[in-house]
């Protein structure tokens, strides 16, 4: 029954996808970047007022972000302080989805335009080709595979199915504009391993849950367990490349400038789970510092592990 009201609910949704969807290739692809930022600001409000139920899991997950276990049992109101985080990160995501739809023209110019790659991200990307570009959801992700492709890397990326699956097809048209390949999350092991063995660089995006029997792994996140994809450490070890953890961190003009946090070796992506809890554990770091930058309405802790995959985990934190 839950089931059949869930496929109900989506049917229903549909429409409203697509009208969303078709606003944003025809109004926000025509905007000046200025005023853009203004209806996403908008938007963001609106959205901010009206998902009660999204503010409440953003305030448990932010929670979880400053205080630890002990913030997720809190129960009570938001304070000032936290309020002004979360309306952030709704503007910030509005902000990201906005950027995605506003790039499907002049491609190029336009992510010239909204962001710049730091010295160190310029120095690493021409001295490395290919390489594994590690992210989140936190600043702008959109434009960190754009940025690596203006600097010369061939970008492969994947994505997940977004509504219906002529929704997913636009979608993935519209993110192709500026000349970057998007793989299917569906059967992407080959093509991305094929992309990377020819040369190909790779955007991988790894603070989402991912099941695992669909390749996930559980590693600690905030100090829970949490399933996520072990994809970038076993592609840069079977593709013998370099991995990059960075971010694309907000400037006060509306603009991005992407930051290299952290380098590893392919040797180093030997031990999958230990790059991949590294990775997160970088990522956690500029989390905890900008808050507010990162999508905090997702369920990122909804899964826990059975017995046997906690005493698994326990036993790789203590080097077995």
């Amino acid at each position: 029954m839950h089931r059949r009201q869930k496929e109900f609910l989506r049917k229903l949704r549909r429409p409203f996808e697509w009208a969303g969807i078709g606003f944003g290739l025809l109004v926000f692809a025509n905007l000046p970047r200025r005023a853009l930022l203004a209806v996403c600001d908008f938007a963001s409000a609106v959205m901010y007022a009206c998902d009660r139920r999204g503010r409440a899991l953003s305030l448990r997950n932010l929670r979880i972000v400053l205080r630890g276990e002990a913030g997720a049992a809190d129960a009570s109101p938001a304070t000032r302080r936290e309020r002004l985080i979360l309306r952030r990160s709704y503007r910030n995501m509005a902000r990201s989805i906005g950027h995605a739809f506003w790039t499907c023209r002049n491609a190029r110019a336009r992510v010239e335009a909204a962001g710049e790659m730091s010295a160190a991200g310029k120095a690493w990307l021409a001295a490395n080709n290919p390489t594994v570009t590690v992210s989140g959801h936190i600043g702008c992700w959109e434009i960190l595979s754009q940025l690596a492709f203006l600097e010369g890397h061939r970008m492969m990326s994947v994505a997940k199915d977004i509504g219906s699956a002529g929704m997913t097809r636009l979608l993935m048209k519209a993110r192709t504009s500026i000349g970057q390949e998007i793989v299917h999350a569906d059967g992407a092991f080959r093509p991305l391993m094929k992309g990377l063995k020819e040369g190909k660089s790779l955007g991988l995006l790894v603070d989402q849950v991912v099941k695992p029997r669909d390749g996930g792994i559980w590693v600690r996140f905030f100090g829970r367990p949490v399933p996520v994809s072990a994809a970038p450490a076993f592609f840069a070890a079977k593709g013998k490349a370099p991995v990059v953890v960075a971010w694309s961190r907000p400037l006060k003009d509306g603009r991005y400038r992407c930051e290299v946090l952290k380098t590893y070796s392919a040797a180093e992506a030997r031990n999958v789970w230990g790059l991949t809890q590294t990775c997160i554990r970088d990522l956690e770091g500029v989390i905890r510092r900008h808050p507010s930058c990162w999508v905090l309405n997702y369920r990122y802790f909804r899964k826990s592990p059975t017995p046997e995959e906690l005493a698994q985990l326990e036993a790789r934190e203590h080097g077995g």
